[in-house]
């Protein structure tokens, strides 16, 4: 185990865990890693490639052709697929419908856990997801749950993709969400759920800046 520290923060689609993680490490000066990202490329990696997600062979072959890198700038986190900067495309719907199916494969989650513990071994760390507390480091420093009323959530996550996405409809956005979190909490491999000693961080009616409180309070009561 290593001396340094790892903080870990789950929670549901949509919940603002990014957010939250992303001003974490700028006020700690850690860095941030977003696990989401990682799962998101190798969608889009399998869409763009025509993966049928029932062929493990295929699935396996695949994932030795996804190389995913990192790289920071003013803060912002960006994500490249074999050296293609996607953070944009990453978030757009296509691959948000198809995220929680490529999510549940387990070579795909064997492997992307491989690449976040290699991570976490030599830095201070924020890093989010759905299974950083219970599967990736169980032995975190502090583990946060994050939740939220669905329908904040869906309102939320509308505002953010109408912006590059006009056509798109508030109801598609919670139906995506509602479908999400069933996946995620249902999936025989790691499914979402929280840490018997993960904190519960309810944001229904929290401003970002409550919220990053919130977690600094915690980090301070923890030191």
């Amino acid at each position: 185990m290593s001396n340094n520290i790892v903080i870990a923060i789950d929670g549901y689609s949509s919940c603002g865990k990014s957010t939250l993680a992303k001003a974490l490490a700028k006020k700690l000066h850690f860095i941030y890693i977003d696990s989401g990202a990682m799962y998101r490329a190798v969608t889009l990696y399998f869409l763009r490639n025509n993966i049928d997600l029932k062929d493990h062979e295929q699935i396996t072959d695949a994932l030795k052709n996804i190389h995913l890198n990192f790289h920071s700038r003013d803060y912002q986190t960006h994500i490249t697929l074999n050296d293609e900067e996607v953070s944009e495309e990453i978030r757009q719907m296509p691959v948000s419908d198809n995220v929680s199916d490529v999510a549940a494969l387990r070579e795909v989650r064997h492997e992307m856990v491989k690449q976040q513990q290699r991570m976490g071994r030599s830095k201070n760390i924020v890093m989010d997801g759905r299974d950083i507390g219970t599967t990736v480091f169980p032995e975190a420093t502090l583990k946060i749950f994050m939740t939220a009323d669905p329908k904040i959530r869906a309102e939320r996550r509308y505002k953010e993709l109408h912006e590059k996405n006009p056509d798109i409809t508030l109801e598609e956005v919670f139906e995506n969400i509602a479908h999400r979190d069933y996946q995620d909490t249902t999936r025989a491999e790691s499914p979402l759920v929280r840490a018997p000693d993960a904190i519960i961080l309810d944001n229904t009616n929290m401003t970002p800046d409550q919220q990053l409180q919130f977690a600094l309070d915690k980090v301070n009561t923890n030191k």
